[in-house]
């Protein structure tokens, strides 16, 4: 290359990694990461050098760097202020959690635990035995076991009690969850069998009774439907009518609530929803919930359930392929015991206390946003309805107050701006205008 060239002025990532540009990016995003943008600026560099661009100094091509490495940080995992209305947003990570239990989940983190460590007898103990007495206190249930998720839960629960047997289920509820997985493929990856009884509308206890004569399967399967609801023709066997069933042929009784809601649901402004602890109350073997929805704690599915069912679980193969790991043990036994105290829930874990937050308060936090916010946006306070979100309530309009703002460039360029911030602020866009739900935020 001719010193006549103009590619040739261009300055070596060495000499740019020993700038004081340089060294600020090495410091933000690490020397490896800094040194293969700066070499990415470079040749864009040289592209735009052959097409008669000028020769860019070293701030110039490190401001390219940092803009290629801020595009590559939005592909991980980035904080988000949600103010979409929708409290659990299963593209935003769902229930954020207390302080109290990311302080604990901090301090499992950073260094050694007992996690399956007897203090007392200096022995080996079980990370199973962690978080057991308050899901029981809190259910009613005589044993309890804690795994990855709920659909990790419902699988170990029928293949540890009905693998190469048939569970029965209603038509009714063989449901979808997240990602496009619908309960009848996970639990025939359980290696169970699945007997479909009654119509998608209407089952009866009759047709459960049918099954129970013609095939002996192992588990009658009771899956709530949280995510979707069926009105009109419909009817429903009663769960207390499956149990009683259950019990005269010696079956076992597995109720996937899903949500995970132990305050009741009135508390927070919702209609009725069923409580594990009224499923354990009518004798089911064992029911299942989420960590991450209406608990408000971290992802895991929780088992509960009479002491002889959830030891054959535990002892399952499946049951070390599910388990769960110390931070979140740490995490979920601090919500766990917020939700004993009551009150204490609603005000100290983030879900609850948005669903439990008064159209007053809310009223106020917005005027005091939309107060401060420039003029040119034209932001005022307005009524709206918002979501419980994570497939739970999914009738229920939760309603809210917001900020609507109509920014002079444009909604949509204006909520792109906001999500590619930090932190990222995801809304919501009507009628050409931004609404900031205050209810999530």
């Amino acid at each position: 290359m001719s010193r006549a060239d103009p590619r040739s002025r261009l300055p070596g990532v060495d000499r740019i990694l020993a700038s004081p540009e340089g060294a600020e990016i090495v410091e933000a995003f690490g020397a490896r990461r800094a040194t293969d943008a700066l070499r990415e600026a470079i040749e864009e560099a040289r592209t735009e050098l052959l097409a008669g661009g000028s020769v860019p100094e070293i701030p110039d091509l490190v401001r390219v760097a940092r803009a290629h490495l801020d595009r590559e940080e939005l592909r991980g995992l980035r904080p988000v202020l949600n103010a979409t209305g929708v409290v659990l947003h299963t593209n935003l990570g769902r229930a954020p959690i207390a302080r109290a239990a990311a302080d604990a989940m901090w301090a499992a983190a950073q260094g050694y635990s007992n996690l399956e460590f007897d203090l007392e007898s200096g022995a080996r103990g079980s990370r199973y035995d962690h978080c057991v007495r308050e899901v029981c206190e809190l259910t009613g249930a005589e044993d309890a076991l804690v795994v990855n998720n709920c659909a990790g839960g419902l699988m170990l629960a029928m293949h540890a009690l009905a693998q190469g047997r048939e569970a029965v289920v209603s038509r009714g509820e063989l449901v979808e969850i997240g990602g496009g997985f619908r309960i009848p493929e996970v639990l025939e990856s359980a290696g169970v069998t699945l007997r479909e009884v009654g119509a998608t509308n209407r089952t009866r206890l009759a047709d459960y009774a049918e099954a129970v004569r013609s095939v002996r399967p192992a588990v009658l399967l009771k899956v709530h439907r949280s995510n979707f609801r069926l009105s009109g023709f419909v009817d429903d066997a009663d769960l207390a009518d499956l149990v009683e069933l259950a019990r005269e042929h010696n079956l076992r009784v597995v109720h996937d609530l899903g949500s995970g809601l132990l305050v009741p649901p009135e508390r927070l402004g919702l209609p009725p929803e069923p409580l594990p602890s009224e499923s354990i109350a009518v004798g089911v073997d064992l029911v299942i919930f989420s960590g991450d929805k209406l608990l408000g704690g971290p992802q895991a599915g929780i088992i509960a359930g009479t002491s002889d069912a959830v030891a054959r679980l535990r002892t399952a193969p499946m049951c070390r392929a599910l388990r769960v790991d110390k931070v979140t043990l740490a995490g979920l036994r601090v919500t766990l015991r917020l939700l004993a105290e009551g009150d204490r829930a609603l005000r100290e874990i983030p879900a609850l206390a948005a669903l439990a937050a008064k159209l007053p308060d809310l009223e106020a936090r917005a005027e005091r946003i939309a107060a401060a916010l420039p003029s040119r946006l034209d932001a005022r306070v307005v009524a709206v309805d918002g979501r419980v979100g994570g497939g739970t309530f999914p009738e229920t309009s939760v309603p809210s107050r917001a900020v609507r703002v109509v920014p002079p460039e444009g909604a949509d360029r204006f909520a792109r701006r906001l999500r590619l911030g930090r932190p990222a602020v995801v809304s919501r866009l009507e009628d050409d205008a931004v609404i900031f739900d205050i209810r999530t935020l």
